[in-house]
């Protein structure tokens, strides 16, 4: 690798130890490298100069060529003024300056030909480009008295055609910040320092790819990319630069993630479920609450087929809220009973873990197995006796929390894991519950949140997945209404009308208390408001800073009918399943994401009743909550739903993807909109892992060592089980 690159950053001219410290602090850049490395996020093309009459004052950014005619100053004071009026064969525009006066009016005049860049915009019917960038264009003076009159308006007659622009490049914008503009490092500070960079760079480049990959699949070297970025020679290498570094940066991510697979499976032999027995059989043509889906049927089959394979399973289960994921977690666990073994179920809350309980004693009430809870309020002696019937094999299932993960909780033969919403576990805790047992059991991670796929492929990459896209029958789509919050009496009266019909509500806050910064309905008030209007009914009260023993109190309260309408938090998002509540009321709905919107309607809906879910926002809205607003009105599909918050949010936005650390890890892919590019990452890194698995291959010898300086870096390769 060339040896500049390793460089301290601070011996880069126009940079020194203040710089520097700087952009440590800032950036994390500390080498030659760093910079390299550290992309623009968007370029103004100045490869072309436009004519007067060609612009608007819609357009972003354009460049102008021609000669000021003349200056004119408004106002006095602070609030003076300087106009230009700027020609071209074709029209006149105004270039406007508000500060800085004194230098426009020094250093331009009405005798020269330049170069003018700026956003244009529209005032008093004129079109105006405010604080423009000015450049000279030598040896190209036109005299004043060769401007000519020409329809009644004065232009230079002589100027050449714009079409080219001396500069004939793009020019590249950088993310700062405001304390790396105080030392001046704004955007053009930082791409001043890169250009410099790259002319230090004599030799190209170290590749960083194969050479069959790079020609297989119509790349540019990473030299070209890498130079390219920065300062795009043209539009087309623009973005074949970006495409080159794009499928990089993506198959790496792949090649890792499928490395870790394959180790996996090699290092650890999974237990072999050989046999489908009594306990199975019985539960299946006894006690089966309703007939299975096509999915559900479908995905037990592929688990089934996983736990006789004699390799450790490891799959994703995916299925909208109400799907059934429960019941085929059971049956699934009841097979490791058939062969001996023990479930472990675990929740990320003790009231999502006291309500598998119940789930699951119910569905085998009559079944000579036992299922027991492990929380943190199972304390004292009772806690101890548990765990001595756990050691001798006496409890079939264990459902519990974080607790279950504790050293002294030790099992007789662990062989199936159940993790449910594993995104609220980090991986350290989930890898706990390997060592339970000598050989590790089988994983199987459920998920109420509809994952994209190329979302799923870089987060759960390693993961077999599995997807119940069917709900049961009889189910009925809950229907979901917007309502603007000045019509507030019409949503009180269809509250009124189902409490009367004796269905319970959920009404939900994005804040416990008011924020001064943001104008939103609180819970607090919310609450006082809710017992006001509906003063004959119970209130129950639920948010995150509630202790959780009158958290679950208060959602047991609800939960049995006790109270009727519940004012919450997203903290029920995740919560107790209570068929009888029938309407979910959003209130500030602009404020929750997609998915999230999607999680809590999926609280209702779960009884034979029609559920509704009421979105409340106020009149304005900004284009993008009104997109959000739409697609919840619209569709029911969990997936698609998610599909579209991933190109609307980006995926270091969704719920979940904070755990692994690599979303954030992408400098230039981006996979809500690099879905496809993705993919083709993905089909090659697996011809690599599949071609060569014991990394001899010399053609591969480059992906090996990339991979080894990847992980010396910052790069989080979180490993998702």
């Amino acid at each position: 690798m060339i040896k500049q690159l390793d460089q301290d950053i601070k011996y880069l001219k126009g940079v020194g130890p203040v710089r520097a410290e700087v952009l440590r602090k800032e950036l994390g850049i500390v080498s030659f490298r760093d910079l390299l490395y550290y992309y623009p996020y968007k370029y103004v093309d100045r490869s072309r100069i436009y004519y007067i009459c060609e612009i608007n004052g819609s357009m972003p950014y354009v460049q102008l060529k021609g000669q000021i005619l003349s200056f004119e100053t408004v106002g006095a004071g602070r609030k003076t003024r300087l106009i230009a009026h700027f020609a071209d064969r074709t029209g006149v525009v105004d270039l406007v300056w508000f500060q800085g006066v004194k230098y426009a009016q020094k250093n331009y005049d009405c005798r020269t030909t330049y170069i003018v860049f700026g956003r244009p915009s529209v005032f008093n019917g004129r079109i105006q480009i405010a604080h423009p960038d000015i450049d000279k264009v030598k040896d190209d003076a036109a005299p004043m008295d060769e401007i000519v009159f020409d329809g009644g308006m004065m232009v230079p007659y002589n100027l050449t055609s714009p079409s080219d622009s001396p500069y004939g490049k793009f020019v590249p914008s950088y993310n700062t910040t405001e304390k790396m503009k105080n030392c001046g490092l704004n955007s053009d500070g930082m791409a001043k320092l890169a250009e410099k960079m790259l002319e230090l760079l004599k030799e190209p480049l170290e590749e960083t790819l194969p050479a069959y990959l790079i020609a297989r699949n119509h790349l540019i070297s990473h030299d070209e990319a890498v130079r390219n970025i920065h300062f795009p020679e043209s539009a087309q290498m623009l973005e074949r630069a970006q495409t080159r570094l794009k499928f990089e940066e993506l198959f790496y991510v792949q090649v890792n993630i499928l490395r870790y697979a394959r180790d996996r499976i090699r290092k650890f032999r999974g237990i072999m479920f050989s046999r489908v027995g009594d306990a199975f059989n019985t539960f299946y043509h006894q006690h089966l609450p309703f007939p299975l889906t096509g999915a559900q049927k479908r995905v037990i089959k592929e688990i089934r087929e996983d736990m006789r394979s004699g390799r450790q399973m490891n799959r994703l289960l995916q299925g909208d809220v109400g799907s059934g994921k429960t019941l085929v977690a059971l049956l699934c666990s009841l097979i490791a009973v058939d062969n001996g073994y023990q479930t472990c179920i675990m929740a990320p809350t003790e009231i999502l873990a006291e309500q598998h309980l119940e789930t699951i004693r119910s569905m085998l009430r009559g079944m000579d197995l036992r299922v027991e809870l492990l929380t943190g309020m199972v304390k004292g002696k009772r806690r101890e006796a548990l765990l001595a019937d756990l050691v001798t094999g006496q409890i079939h299932i264990l459902i519990g929390t974080h607790a279950v993960i504790e050293d002294n909780v030790l099992f007789s033969h662990l062989g199936f894991v159940i993790i449910d919403e594993q995104h609220r576990f980090g991986v350290a805790q989930r890898a706990k519950l390997w060592q339970k047992n000598a050989v590790p059991p089988h994983v199987l991670v459920m998920t109420a949140t509809p994952i994209p796929r190329t979302l799923a492929m870089t987060l759960y990459g390693d993961l077999d997945v599995s997807v119940i896209d069917e709900l049961p029958p009889g189910r009925k789509p809950v229907q979901t209404v917007h309502q603007f919050d000045n019509r507030r009496d019409n949503l009180n009266a269809f509250i009124l009308q189902q409490l009367k019909k004796g269905r319970q509500i959920y009404i939900v806050y994005p804040l416990i208390e008011e924020s001064e910064k943001i104008d939103l309905k609180n819970l607090e008030d919310g609450y006082e408001q809710v017992c006001r209007d509906f003063s004959q009914y119970k209130v129950s009260k639920v948010h995150g800073r509630l202790k959780p023993a009158e958290k679950d109190a208060e959602m047991q309260r609800f939960a049995s009918g006790e109270t009727q309408i519940l004012v919450a938090t997203t903290v029920i998002e995740v919560g107790v399943n209570v068929p009888n509540a029938s309407v979910m009321v959003i209130e500030n709905a602009e404020r929750f994401g997609l998915s999230q919107l999607h999680q809590l309607r999926g609280r209702v809906g779960r009884g034979a009743e029609q559920s509704y879910c009421v979105l409340v926002t106020k009149f304005k809205l900004s284009d993008e909550s009104r997109k959000r607003i739409k697609i919840m009105v619209d569709s029911s599909d969990g997936f698609e739903i998610a599909e579209m918050d991933l190109k609307l949010r980006g995926p270091g936005d969704l719920e979940g993807t904070q755990q692994s650390g690599m979303a954030f890890d992408l400098k230039i892919a981006n996979i809500a909109r690099d879905g496809q590019l993705l993919m083709k990452a993905r089909e090659e890194a697996q011809l690599v892992i599949d071609s060569d698995e014991d990394e001899t291959n010399p053609a591969n010898e480059i992906i090996w060592r990339r991979l080894r300086e990847l992980r010396k870096t910052n790069i989080n390769w979180g490993a998702i089980s």
